[in-house]
C-alpha cells in the first residue's frame, strides 16, 4: 500500500455544488489511476456515492452517514476511511464533509495520528454558491483555521453573473485564488495538489475496528421501504430505500415534492422504464439525469424542523407504480 496518498478536501455549504464538482473531477481522472472518495452525508441514507455512481472506472467509494465526521467521537471516520484505504489502496484519496459539518476539525484530526504518516494533506477547495452569493445571501461562517489552508475558492454557479457583479462578489471574499465555474466543472489541473504523487512505502494503518452497525439492508417486505430519520442541531432528515423491484411515477414524485418546504433532496429512483437521479436545494426545481445506480431506489430530505414520518410514507408510497392484478 502507498503513503503520503494525496487527500483533497473538497468543503462548502449545502447545496453549493461539492457533489457536482467530484463529478466533473471523476471524468477526468488519468486511466490507471485509482481513486479513493469518502463521504459524509447529514442523512442516514447515503446518497451521493448513488448519485456519483458509474462516473468513473477504478474508483472507490466509502459513506459515512448520520451527521459530522468530526462530531461522532471519531469513530465512524476513523473506521470509514480505514476500511476504504485497505480496499482501494488509492492513489489518491477525496473527502467531501456534511456541508453542515465542521471541515476544519476533520482537517485536525487527519493532521494527527494515526493518519500523518499515511495522507499527504494537500490545499483545501472550498466550494460557494456563487447566485446565492451574489443575491445577497451571507458568506458561511467558516474559521481561519480553515481558510489558511484553503487553496481555492470555486465559485460554482456563476453562468448568469456578469463580469462586474464577479468583480464586486471577488472583493467581499477572502484573499485566495478563484475559479469561476458552472455545474462544478473545475479542470483538473487547477485542483490544489495535482501534482504531488503517493510514496511506494508501506504505512502503518490502525488495525480495523468493529465500527458502527451497517444501514440496514434487508427487506422482509419488498413493497415496504426502509426508513430512517433523525434530528440534530442543523436540522432534520429522513431516507428512504426501496427495494430495486419497486418502481416509481417520477413525475408524481416531482410534484409531491415541489409541495414540501425541504431544505435540500437527493434522490436516485426507478421509473417506469429507467433510473433517473436529481439533487437539488430548497427552491430549485429538480432536474434528473440517467445513473447506472440499480441496488435501491433512495430518496433523502433534510427538513429545518421534524415532519409527521407517517404522511410522507403515505404520500411517497402513493407515488409507486403498483402492478395491475390479474
Amino acid at each position: 500500500m502507498l503513503s503520503a496518498i494525496p487527500t483533497h478536501l473538497i468543503a462548502g455549504p449545502l447545496g453549493a455544488g461539492k457533489t457536482s464538482l467530484l463529478r466533473a473531477l471523476l471524468a477526468q481522472k488519468p486511466a490507471g489511476e485509482r481513486w479513493a472518495i469518502l463521504i459524509n452525508e447529514f442523512g442516514l441514507v447515503g446518497l451521493d456515492a448513488a448519485l456519483l455512481s458509474g462516473t468513473a472506472d477504478d474508483v472507490s467509494f466509502a459513506e459515512v452517514a448520520g451527521g459530522c465526521l468530526c462530531c461522532v467521537n471519531g469513530v465512524p471516520f476513523q473506521v470509514g476511511l480505514n476500511r476504504l484505504l485497505r480496499k482501494a489502496r488509492p492513489d489518491r484519496l477525496f473527502i467531501e464533509p456534511s456541508g453542515l459539518g465542521h471541515p476544519h476539525e476533520l482537517l485536525g484530526q487527519l493532521a494527527g495520528q494515526p493518519w500523518h504518516e499515511v495522507l499527504a494533506l494537500q490545499p483545501c477547495v472550498l466550494v460557494l454558491d456563487a447566485a446565492a452569493l451574489a443575491g445577497g445571501h451571507g458568506l458561511p461562517a467558516y474559521p481561519e483555521a480553515l481558510l489558511v489552508r484553503t487553496g481555492l475558492l470555486v465559485l460554482n454557479k456563476c453562468e448568469h453573473l456578469t463580469e462586474p457583479r464577479r468583480a464586486l462578489l471577488a472583493d467581499r471574499l477572502p484573499a485566495l485564488p478563484i475559479a469561476w465555474v458552472r455545474h462544478g466543472e473545475l479542470a483538473l489541473e487547477r485542483l490544489p495538489g495535482i501534482a504531488c504523487r503517493a510514496v511506494e512505502r508501506s504505512p502503518s494503518l490502525p488495525a480495523v475496528g468493529a465500527g458502527p452497525l451497517p444501514l440496514a439492508s434487508l427487506w422482509l417486505d419488498l413493497a415496504q421501504p426502509i426508513c430512517q430519520h433523525q434530528v440534530q442541531d442543523e436540522g432534520w432528515s429522513i431516507g428512504w430505500r426501496w427495494h430495486p423491484s419497486q418502481r416509481f411515477d417520477l413525475a408524481r414524485v416531482q410534484g409531491w415534492l415541489a409541495g414540501l418546504g425541504w431544505r435540500r433532496a437527493k434522490l436516485v429512483m426507478r421509473g417506469h422504464d429507467h433510473w433517473q437521479s436529481a439533487n437539488a436545494l430548497e427552491g430549485e426545481a429538480l432536474h434528473w439525469r440517467a445513473t447506472e445506480w440499480r441496488k435501491d431506489s433512495r430518496l433523502e430530505l433534510i427538513f429545518a424542523r421534524p415532519q409527521d414520518v407517517a404522511a410522507l410514507e403515505r404520500e411517497l408510497a402513493g407515488c409507486r407504480i403498483v402492478a395491475a392484478g390479474p
